[in-house]
């Protein structure tokens, strides 16, 4: 894990957290963002990410950028 990914999680988790509370998406995107923290918090102290973790933490990811994806829509539809 380099500091690309690293920062990449740092900025989806902030982009999760300002979703609308008007989102149906808002309640999951909580519960992820704190699965995301978590993993942050492992890479911080130094902890190695690899196998299962690291798989469980890509499919993460790419779930947080599908929620940003759809809530994006859900907004463009809205207007």
């Amino acid at each position: 894990m380099d500091d690309l990914d690293l920062n990449l999680i740092k900025r989806l988790t902030d982009r999760l957290e300002h979703l609308s509370a008007d989102s149906i998406y808002a309640h999951r995107a909580s519960g992820l963002r704190g699965s995301l923290l978590r993993y942050i918090e492992r890479i911080e102290a130094g902890d190695q990410i690899i196998n299962n973790d690291q798989a469980q933490l890509d499919q993460l990811i790419e779930y947080g950028f599908t929620i940003l994806e759809l809530a994006a829509k859900e907004i463009g539809a809205s207007r």
